[in-house]
């Protein structure tokens, strides 16, 4: 088995089938909050019939790991619809935020700042208009389903 280790990230990974091995952490600050909340006033494109579920992550800057980041941009806000799998999403987010693996500490991409909290692969929609950060979106569900799985959260 590989062993690999990135500040605090840990995992264990079959290096014939990777099938992950333990509780993969990330290096996501601490400090950090996620709140969720049901608003039914709200509606997402391609979900008419449901109400939105709205995730908000909340950080400041400070020091991680002995690394001095800026959290420019918070909080953020994200929308799921208010269905079965939109509520499994919702349950994953919070599992992988517990474990540390929504952000981490990086350039972002956007502005080409180091040192700053960005994404870590785990897309979300932070639009309540339609195009690529908002809704509608068949496949997105599946996706980001996808990406919790690859860092062992499912």
């Amino acid at each position: 088995y590989q062993r690999r280790v990135r500040a605090e990230v840990t995992s264990f990974r079959c290096p014939e089938c990777q099938k992950a091995f333990g509780t993969r952490t990330g290096d996501q600050p601490k400090e950090g909050k996620m709140s969720v909340r049901l608003d039914r006033s709200l509606r997402l494109g391609g979900y008419p019939n449901s109400s939105v579920i709205v995730v908000v992550y909340s950080f400041s800057s400070g020091m991680s790991n002995g690394v001095r980041y800026s959290a420019n941009g918070f909080p953020r806000t994200a929308y799921f619809p208010d269905t079965t799998e939109g509520n499994e999403i919702v349950d994953l987010l919070k599992e992988a935020f517990k474990r540390r693996l929504i952000f981490t500490i990086g350039t972002s991409v956007t502005t080409g700042q180091a040192n700053t909290l960005v994404w870590n692969d785990i897309h979300h929609k932070t639009s309540l208009a339609p195009g690529a950060y908002g809704y509608p979106d068949p496949g997105y569900l599946t996706r980001i389903r996808g990406e919790l799985k690859a860092k062992g959260v499912e």
